[in-house]
């Protein structure tokens, strides 16, 4: 009699770490979304003002729900190891006082709004997510349904795809430098700060999953939460690509640009 799929999963050698790790950049080479046309036409500047305002306001939301996601991963969390690494997280995206010898630093959320108002969006009307498609609330509403519901594990390793962050965002900081006005040091500045705190946040997420996966069904979950990701991320942009782009059809109560599209 064969052995069920389940059995064979559970039989299959546990991976070295620098196996897990292949494994995950495997993904990223696959799946992530620097691959996506969206983006090759973002940072290749053939977007006109409008679908680059568009990608702005939609990805505000998936911005302004990260710190929400990892406040809810903290609820679940008894270690106070990695409540305490954990908790910067949220300050990179909400923003921290001035504490000590410790500057003041104003969070992800703030710079994307700066650049949001630098491609022509006002701030409340970003901030009320007002006019973002469908799909891009549903996509991200469901990551943040996943870390909800899923184990502690696959919650930490749907984080790793910032493996993967650093060459797109230099990709878009020399895209975006070269081919639109708007860019600058100051409007930038949210791909910037990810340039070095994506890594730091990188080694710890990696470590934890490669120590807490300790079994090769484990290790396959954490492999599946990446691939998860990784489609939440290229939803995004397939219904960014499809309403502003290629048919360029929005849905009802969609963002509708306005005014000259020329830079």
């Amino acid at each position: 009699m064969s052995a069920s799929p389940d059995r064979r999963e559970s039989e299959q050698p546990l991976l070295s770490p620098a196996e897990l790790e292949a494994r995950l950049r495997q993904i990223g080479r696959e799946r992530y979304h620097s691959l996506h046309p969206f983006h090759r036409l973002l940072h290749g500047g053939q977007l006109n003002r409008g679908q680059v305002q568009a990608w702005v306001l939609n990805r505000y939301y998936y911005q302004s729900r990260i710190p929400i996601k990892d406040a809810t991963l903290l609820s679940r969390c008894e270690d106070a190891a990695l409540r305490r690494e954990w908790r910067k997280r949220i300050e990179e995206h909400d923003g921290s006082a001035a504490q000590g010898d410790r500057p003041a630093n104003e969070g992800g959320i703030e710079r994307w709004l700066v650049l949001a108002e630098a491609v022509g969006l006002e701030r409340d009307y970003v901030v009320s997510t007002e006019g973002l498609l469908p799909a891009t609330r549903f996509a991200v509403d469901a990551y943040v349904h996943f870390v909800r519901d899923k184990s502690l594990l696959e919650a930490v390793a749907s984080s790793l795809t910032e493996l993967f962050a650093p060459k797109i965002h230099e990709e878009r900081i020399a895209g975006l430098l070269e081919h639109y006005p708007f860019a600058n040091e100051r409007t930038i500045a949210y791909f910037k700060r990810r340039l070095t705190e994506a890594p730091e946040d990188v080694k710890f997420g990696l470590a934890y999953v490669t120590r807490e996966a300790r079994t090769r069904d484990q290790q396959e979950q954490v492999l599946a939460a990446v691939r998860f990701k990784t489609d939440v991320l290229w939803a995004q942009l397939d219904a960014l690509h499809h309403a502003y782009v290629e048919p360029a059809t929005p849905p009802p109560g969609a963002f509708l640009p306005e005014g000259p599209q020329e830079w």
